[in-house]
């Protein structure tokens, strides 16, 4: 019987990547495993062939060469691994330990195919997030921060340990300290070798004889703690900062997690920020857009005086470089972008209503836009809308 294309086996094309391939011979191992599919002769030869067609595949050397000659030139040693013809159980599971999980106790039917290592279970304490609130002027300096939070902290009586009064851990006589107890089964296929988190230690490895009183063996209590952070300059509403190491402790001296800080931005009462430029909205009135005059723009440091020029139509952006925020990466600074509105005034006195009757006579205010001013209003005429 001839054998079937390696690809078509898997179910993949022939210009798979690697883990697409180790992605459907899982799917595949999964499908017809030897303890999903008991007494089943097929399933149990559809299990060994997909076994066999990864292990070529996902060779590099064994692929290019099964590609340029197929499966002729897998045979004696070009093939290598399996030879197709000689698989047993304990190999495949062996080989393809990443795949199964080896003696992890991690794999997809709880474990199988022997000749793992064992490994103690390390705790993890769960992450920490809280929110901070920055003004604009915090944003664009960076600031060290101070913050109050409620969490897991080690146990100061018996220094996280769990052990009362500093009292030793005995190792733990079901797994003899390696965290996991193994069960081997006889099936029709041979012997088979699962692996399981220890449940007296709870993979630890070891168990203490005398708890602490304090924290009742945990090693940990609930407590708070002031912590000091170091907000970069640029940093932008919604961004979550990490500081490694500074969540909740965890139990009996495991691994600490991290505290997750998302940034509030606290609206400015002047500027608006658009990524690191700033945006400022400038009244001026009539006259002063007709005759020009000198004002001054807040910015995040001070106030800087700006000439506004005689003839300064209402929608002007002026620019006023490097004076936005920095950027988080370090590639220079944003701008403040100064919109120019002039301001019309509701109600006017007789004496004013008599002036603007005259003006409003004059050729000068008849309203006869250049084509330049016409490109210019379109370019922005949407700017703070």
């Amino acid at each position: 019987m001839s054998k079937r294309d390696y690809y078509e086996v898997l179910g993949v094309s022939n210009n798979a990547t690697a883990p697409e391939l180790k992605k459907a011979y899982r799917k595949k191992a999964i499908q017809f495993h030897p303890d999903k599919n008991p007494d089943n002769k097929e399933a149990e030869e559809k299990f060994k062939e997909a076994a066999e067609a990864y292990e070529v595949l996902s060779n590099d050397q064994k692929r290019q060469r099964y590609d340029q000659y197929g499966h002729a030139g897998m045979s004696g040693a070009a093939g290598g691994g399996f030879g197709g013809g000689g698989m047993n159980m304990d190999d495949i599971f062996s080989h393809f330990g990443d795949i199964f999980g080896g003696g992890s106790g991690g794999s997809f039917f709880g474990g199988f195919g022997g000749g793992g290592r064992s490994s103690q279970r390390v705790n993890r304490g769960s992450n920490l997030r809280v929110k901070v609130k920055l003004t604009l002027e915090e944003i664009a300096n960076g600031v060290e921060k101070k913050i109050k939070v409620k969490k897991h902290v080690e146990c100061k009586d018996c220094n996280g340990s769990g052990a009362e009064g500093g009292s030793s851990h005995d190792t733990c006589t079901q797994c003899k300290g390696s965290g996991q107890v193994t069960r081997i089964q006889n099936t029709i296929l041979g012997q088979m070798q699962t692996s399981a988190v220890c449940p007296s230690c709870n993979g630890e490895g070891k168990i203490i004889t005398n708890k602490c009183k304090s924290c009742a063996g945990e090693g940990i209590v609930k407590d708070e703690e002031v912590i000091t952070i170091n907000i970069p300059a640029g940093v932008a509403e919604g961004m979550q900062l990490s500081v490694s190491g500074r969540g909740n402790s965890a139990r009996r001296g495991g691994v600490n997690g991290d505290l997750l800080i998302l940034v509030h931005e606290e609206e400015h009462p002047d500027l608006i920020r658009d990524e690191n430029d700033l945006l400022y909205n400038l009244f001026i009135s009539i006259p002063d857009s007709i005759l020009g005059t000198a004002v001054e723009i807040p910015t995040i440091e001070s106030k800087v005086k700006v000439k506004i020029d005689g003839g300064t139509q209402p929608g002007k952006i002026l620019r006023l470089r490097g004076k936005g925020l920095p950027d988080i990466n370090g590639y220079g600074r944003g701008d403040l972008l100064v919109k120019i509105n002039v301001w019309v005034p509701n109600k006017v006195s007789k004496d004013e209503h008599k002036l603007l009757e005259k003006l409003q006579a004059s050729e000068s205010f008849i309203p006869n836009p250049s084509s330049h001013e016409k490109s210019f209003f379109k370019k922005v005429r949407n700017f703070f809308d």
